[in-house]
């Protein structure tokens, strides 16, 4: 099994220089991923497809992703066409990250008329249908929200899908289509949230000729990584709130062995500088997990 490891960059307009010192740092140190929020509406952050773009014209192997896609804000025949174009330009590191939709007061500041749940679970799955079926091999034809007219597809493969899917409507659809699911509010393996969610992503995969583990489940992983050992990592509800390398090494070794974790995306919380955990996240956690755990 590939177990990915990667970070949440700050993606604020001050923080350009630090984005990209960060992402140079982590391609250098054999980190997988990283990702930036898709968040237009607010002005002093970065745009997250330009963002991406960027960092992965500057760097030589680590992918990108926008965690997750606005699709309200983005025709996903359009989306398609950047994916093919992204996964090109980057010689395949492009990932595509994406949700269905859900700060709607704030997506209908852009001039986006509001769907209804089901109307927007269900243009949600007509995108990653016609990502697909734009890309090599694929014959796009039209759909209910998506009614377009002759295309070709590019001769360029599908990029890997990673879903913020948090309904059961949607969580089913990621069964269906997607290459990969990020629970939602940070949950963890040992949350109630993916314990009563996966199970529905796994069920929809079998129903269509998948397999369960067609669909891997990368966390977003919020937590301090500290230079000596904290009491306890976790707190009162069961949140991982951190620890020193050794407590990160044995927490996510055991997710990966015991609980089919697949892959992490680090959030770096508490007074350490982001650089400093940073380099404890690529330098010393990531090799000695992918080590006690083979991957």
């Amino acid at each position: 099994m590939t177990v990915r490891f990667g970070y949440g960059s700050p993606d604020h307009l001050r923080d350009v220089d630090a984005i990209l010192r960060l992402a140079a740092q982590a391609d250098r140190d054999g980190l997988d991923h990283v990702s930036l929020s898709d968040h237009p509406y607010v002005p002093d952050l970065l745009e997250g497809y330009a963002a991406i773009a960027f960092i992965l014209g500057r760097t030589e192997r680590l992918s990108a992703f926008v965690n997750v896609t606005n699709l309200p804000l983005r025709p996903a025949p359009v989306l398609a066409r950047t994916a093919t174009s992204l996964s090109a330009l980057s010689g395949g590191r492009f990932v595509l990250g994406l949700g269905a939709g859900g700060a709607w007061d704030r997506i209908t500041t852009m001039g986006v008329p509001e769907l209804r749940p089901a109307e927007a679970v269900e243009a949600f799955e007509e995108a990653m249908q016609l990502v697909h079926s734009m890309s090599d091999g694929g014959h796009p034809e039209p759909t209910k929200h998506y009614p377009i007219g002759a295309l070709r597809p590019a001769a360029v493969p599908a990029p890997l899908i990673w879903t913020g899917s948090k309904g059961r409507k949607s969580l089913a659809a990621t069964g269906r289509h997607a290459d990969g699911w990020i629970p939602g509010h940070a949950a963890d393996w040992l949350s109630d949230g993916y314990l009563q969610a996966r199970p529905v992503i796994d069920e929809a995969a079998l129903a269509v000729g998948r397999k369960p583990s067609d669909i891997a489940t990368v966390y977003n992983f919020p937590g301090a990584i500290t230079a000596t050992p904290l009491p306890r990592t976790r707190d009162e509800e069961g949140r991982w709130i951190g620890g020193s390398p050794a407590q990160w090494i044995e927490e996510l070794t055991d997710a990966i062995l015991n609980h089919n974790a697949a892959g992490f995306t680090l959030f770096p919380r508490g007074t350490d500088p982001y650089d400093v955990q940073l380099t404890r996240w690529s330098q010393e956690i990531v090799p000695a997990v992918r080590a006690a755990a083979s991957v």
